[in-house]
């Protein structure tokens, strides 16, 4: 039984890339790691040309990872929050899975879960709650497709501004936007997976369920 786990992060080791990874290791199963950025995937085009086939007629590589999550025993997504929603490249990809759902139900009963990376601190008053908005986006997903979703890990990311090299005097710095008025690229400092225990252990304790979930099966 393998366990695919996908990310949808630019960045290369990411912690997206990082928390996906844990939660497959944990599961102490076969599984494979795919980061989207090493693949061409477009967006659905809402045609139905996929109905009596189950395969999407955009010939990108969307076809053959579509053919990954059938096989697939269960299914991790991982995405983060630009302009607090899911990134697109992973939207991207989970319209592309659309094909899998017609007569046949191929993602039906699966187990998966959601690794959402956000620079958005939690009740954060002045903006949207965009690592909720992002775990939605994967779980609702995984809802319509009869998957059984077994929760989420939410990482604290780090803002672009921290790394542009004008985030202590642009006026639209996301840093005090995020963080107050007189924060600061040293202040706020990077946000690294490893130094996050509550997300470590809720990866964790994902891989398990999943394993579980698929025991029992």
């Amino acid at each position: 039984m393998k366990v695919l786990g996908v990310s949808g992060s630019p960045v290369r080791d990411s912690n997206t890339d990082r928390a996906v990874k844990a939660v497959l290791n944990a599961t102490g199963l076969e599984t494979e790691f795919i980061k989207l950025t090493d693949y061409t995937v477009a967006p659905c085009n809402a045609c139905l040309g996929c109905v009596q086939t189950n395969r999407c007629v955009i010939e990108d590589d969307g076809i053959m990872l579509a053919e990954k999550a059938k096989s697939a025993a269960a299914l991790i997504v991982g995405g983060f929050t630009p302009y607090s929603t899911l990134d697109s490249r992973t939207k991207a990809f989970i319209e592309r899975l659309y094909p899998l759902r017609h007569q046949h139900g191929y993602m039906a009963g699966k187990p998966g879960g959601a690794v959402i990376t956000s620079a958005v601190p939690p009740g954060c008053a002045s903006l949207p709650p965009a690592a909720d908005m992002g775990v939605n986006a994967i779980q609702f997903y995984m809802m319509e497709e009869g998957m059984n979703f077994l929760g989420a890990v939410k990482v604290a990311g780090n803002v672009p501004c921290i790394r542009c090299g004008h985030g202590d005097q642009c006026t639209m710095s996301g840093i005090t936007m995020l963080y107050g008025a007189d924060a600061t690229v040293e202040s706020v400092g990077v946000s690294s997976f490893e130094h996050q225990p509550e997300a470590i252990a809720t990866a964790e304790e994902l891989g398990r369920q999943i394993a579980g979930a698929l025991a029992s099966a």
